[in-house]
């Protein structure tokens, strides 16, 4: 299938059920994303899905936008498939939003670049949707897991002071002690404890975007799903999961925040930004500053296994510091390119 011209619209095919439009960000990860799209088309074809498909290119002037583009030609496929070049790296939420706008349908699957889906994917999905007819359920929230099989954690609370305050204390007790206040859920959370959800991977309820509003640009990177489960929830939405409808996710092609943590070392700037938005926006300008203040007081408690002979467990380099940018003006929107 040819794909259209990039101002083009495309008519879904006539299909039984509720349409879907996947929506994918691609930067600099070609192979990556077309393998991802390999699975996406596989499926929609497998459960005959009134839908399309949605690939942003994020401005990656590598070449990526034309392998992609090339991929899409040459593919005789039922499903719809576009590529978009954005003319500047939007970051994710910039991305998602063109994609959602380009092709309306009655919802919108979120996708990371470094997912694959597992084969039924869509008809779990489709089935989660069907179980709750003009309900409220605006998010509907896969299982991920690696390569491996193990499952991820892809369902939170929100971050707040006490989270933080665990955070910067990184010892068990402390955790233990405030263990209602971990962001990390389990795999498998009942819908009424998850808050926020991974935009890895997630199925978005249009009236429910047509209602909130698209993902806040304010946000290059990080803490966008947050923030628009955050708003989703004080509109009256809710979030379910869908453990049927699996996912694998790589982690290789959306940010490197997780390998720079694992490796405590410093986080980009951006980052710190998306932080201090969420924060203020969750829970004011104060509970922002509530929030930097418990993680430098948990680091204080940190320092305390010293006096039983053991070294604290580091920060992130300098984090001490960098968790104040954008404190001051949390609500600035500062776009990040790359």
């Amino acid at each position: 299938m040819r794909a259209p011209n990039p101002g083009q619209s495309i008519s879904v095919p006539l299909k039984a059920g509720p349409s879907i439009t996947v929506t994918i960000i691609n930067y600099r990860t070609a192979a990556m994303t077309i393998d991802c799209l390999r699975t996406v088309v596989d499926d929609m074809d497998r459960a005959a899905v009134a839908g399309q498909v949605i690939v942003v290119d994020n401005r990656s002037d590598d070449g990526s936008a034309e392998a992609i583009e090339a991929w899409i030609a040459g593919e005789a496929r039922a499903v719809p498939m576009r590529l978009i070049r954005s003319a500047t790296n939007s970051g994710y939420s910039g991305g998602h939003n063109q994609g959602m706008a380009a092709a309306p349908a009655d919802h919108y699957l979120i996708l990371n670049s470094d997912a694959l889906l597992r084969p039924g994917f869509f008809a779990a999905m489709l089935k989660a949707v069907a179980s709750d007819p003009g309900g409220r359920t605006g998010l509907i929230v896969p299982r991920l897991e690696g390569e491996d099989g193990v499952a991820q954690v892809n369902c939170f609370r929100f971050a707040g002071p006490g989270s933080e305050f665990i955070r910067g204390a990184n010892t068990g007790p402390v955790t233990r002690l405030l263990s209602g206040r971990v962001v990390a859920l389990d795999v498998a959370p009942p819908d009424s404890q998850i808050e926020w959800a991974s935009f890895a991977c997630i199925l978005l309820d249009a009236r429910m975007v047509a209602e909130i509003g698209p993902m806040d640009e304010g946000y290059f990177l990080y803490f966008e799903d947050a923030e628009y489960c955050l708003r989703a929830r004080r509109a009256g939405w809710r979030i379910r999961r869908a453990p049927d409808a699996v996912a694998v996710h790589l982690r290789g092609g959306s940010g490197p925040v997780k390998a720079l943590a694992k490796a405590r070392k410093r986080a980009p700037e951006y980052y710190y930004r998306s932080r201090s938005r969420f924060l203020a926006q969750a829970h004011g300008r104060a509970g922002l500053w509530a929030a930097n203040l418990a993680w430098h007081a948990g680091r204080g408690v940190a320092q305390l296994r010293r006096l039983t002979g053991r070294r604290p467990h580091p920060a992130a380099e300098h984090e001490a510091g960098d968790l104040w940018i954008g404190a001051r003006n949390p609500t600035t929107t500062h776009r990040a390119e790359g």
